[in-house]
């Protein structure tokens, strides 16, 4: 089995049987029919995936690769927050009239910022330091503005990304406050193992380790039966990711730039109940 499975099958496991039920706390979420959406958490999970290894994508289900790289690209390189740049409707739920979903994600990585050196938003500024300091222990990005959260429609869940460069190796951290484990835990994984890979290709380093580390790691109540079936099933040796190598500008990346071969995988899992 891969080692992305392996981990997400002991991060389940260890949820259910030692996490702490919110059930009968006044929570937010709530199911469409109105019911509140209960969770088993377990606080500060960390998964580590050696992206030199393997690349990290479940087989346990299918994670639709290109799809999570779009919306990766969308925050990223376009810096949009309108979902009208996105060719998924992910985001649909949180827009307004006009698309828009505030001053969040995509909009963040576009503000300009002053330093010594210039002007830069923040993924230009990571480019820029991965170039000229790669040694440097300050190559980070954070979108959690707390000045603009009343203007977000959604606060941001993965908001902080600290890259680090040891020998000729490009590695990261992904923090996230809050993880819908079924729904979402994979997806950020392989998006963020992505943005390493393109990052550490047009930067002249091998790809390194993602370190992931989830605040609150969360099953919701409906999600339980799904999850106990999910970690039961065969899995399968990790595929084998392909990237464009022609590619050395972060900006010319597109979803067909990647390519999995021989990715085996369990069917998907339908009509998942999503807690909003």
């Amino acid at each position: 089995m891969s080692k992305a499975d392996e981990i997400f099958k002991a991060m389940c496991r260890d949820i259910i049987e030692n996490g702490f039920s919110d059930e009968g706390q006044a929570v937010r979420p709530h199911w469409e029919d109105g019911t509140p959406a209960h969770t088993i958490k377990k606080f500060g999970v960390v998964n580590r995936y050696d992206l030199s290894e393997e690349f990290p994508i479940l087989t346990l289900r299918p994670t639709y690769l290109k799809s999570a790289i779009d919306e990766l690209l969308w925050i990223w390189q376009k810096k949009s927050n309108n979902v009208k740049d996105l060719s998924s409707h992910i985001w649909d739920s949180w827009a307004d009239e006009n698309g828009s979903i505030g001053k969040a994600y995509g909009y963040q990585m576009g503000v300009k910022h002053k330093y010594k050196e210039g002007e830069f938003d923040q993924v230009d500024r990571v480019l820029y330091d991965l170039k000229h300091n790669p040694y440097s222990r300050r190559i980070m990005t954070n979108i959690y503005v707390h000045s603009d959260l009343s203007e977000m429609n959604l606060y941001p869940c993965a908001y902080s990304m600290t890259f680090n460069v040891t020998g000729n190796k490009l590695n990261g951290i992904l923090n996230q406050r809050s993880q819908d484990i079924l729904a979402a835990n994979n997806w950020n994984v392989c998006q963020y193992a992505i943005l390493l890979i393109m990052f550490a290709q047009v930067s002249g380093f091998e790809v390194g380790e993602l370190v992931h580390v989830i605040a609150d790691a969360h099953i919701y109540d409906r999600h339980i039966p799904v999850i106990k079936e999910m970690i039961e099933r065969p899995t399968f040796p990790a595929p084998k990711l392909i990237v464009n190598p022609d590619i050395k500008n972060f900006y010319d990346f597109t979803p067909d730039d990647f390519t999995l071969e021989n990715y085996q995988k369990n069917e998907q899992i339908k009509n998942i109940p999503v807690a909003i």
